[in-house]
């Protein structure tokens, strides 16, 4: 009878441990599947208390700009209704209009020599944490891009972008935060991942945003930028 009873803890034994190095096997593989959505998941996390706290330092080193790139409400005499975003690239700033008077103004990076644009266009679509896929035209000239890169911190587009009617412009988050208050992009509107945030939170789908040439621009004096004061806007760029 002993040795029935041995034969069976025997084979309980064997039947255990293969069992075991089968699960093993099984959990090994889950990982492998998982790993890249956990991580991606974490890098999204490790950004998560911007979303709350726009004066949260994020881990890429998002750094205070300049005083007058820093997001403010100035004063704003121009005639566009409450809600419109103009950007002004001579002096790297972006104006959301809130009306009575007033504009939240945010520093911003902005297209270099030979890739200047203006026009107006509408947001068409937002996206949170974005995958960016560089544009045909920008893998012509730079082969060395990836095809895709998925959304995070590590990824150009940062924390938020909007999208620019159907050109392949659009406001986006950066991580890169030095190139604020720069001529260096491609076309597309930079702006730290907390401000981009905070205007993602402010407009919807369809607004209006103006793009002012460089010289009309201009017409928006330094002393603007000096006092906190957005000087008229009377025309809409063409």
């Amino acid at each position: 009878m002993r040795d029935w009873m041995d034969i069976i803890s025997t084979v309980k034994c064997i039947m255990t441990k293969s069992m075991a190095r089968r699960l093993g096997g099984a959990v090994f593989f889950v990982g492998l599947i998982l790993a890249p959505v956990v991580q991606a998941h974490a890098q999204a996390l490790s950004y998560g208390p911007v979303d709350s706290d726009p004066t949260y330092q994020a881990p890429n080193g998002d750094e205070a700009p300049a005083p007058t790139l820093q997001r403010q409400v100035v004063s704003y005499a121009g005639a566009e209704p409450a809600g419109t975003v103009i950007i002004d690239p001579a002096h790297t700033f972006l104006y959301l209009t809130l009306g009575g008077g007033k504009a939240m103004r945010y520093g911003i990076g902005v297209g270099r020599q030979g890739f200047e644009w203006s026009g107006t266009e509408t947001i068409n679509r937002k996206a949170e944490w974005p995958d960016w896929i560089p544009p045909a035209s920008m893998v012509a000239r730079q082969p060395y891009l990836p095809r895709w890169v998925g959304g995070g911190p590590g990824n150009p587009l940062g924390a938020r972008a909007l999208y620019l009617g159907n050109t392949d412009y659009r406001i986006h988050g950066t991580n890169d935060p030095a190139s604020i208050g720069k001529h260096m992009s491609s076309g597309c509107i930079r702006m730290l991942n907390a401000d981009v945030i905070d205007l993602y939170n402010r407009v919807a789908i369809g607004t209006k945003v103006i793009v002012l040439p460089d010289a009309r621009g201009r017409q928006i004096s330094d002393a603007g930028r000096d006092s906190g004061t957005a000087m008229p806007v009377r025309q809409a760029a063409a």
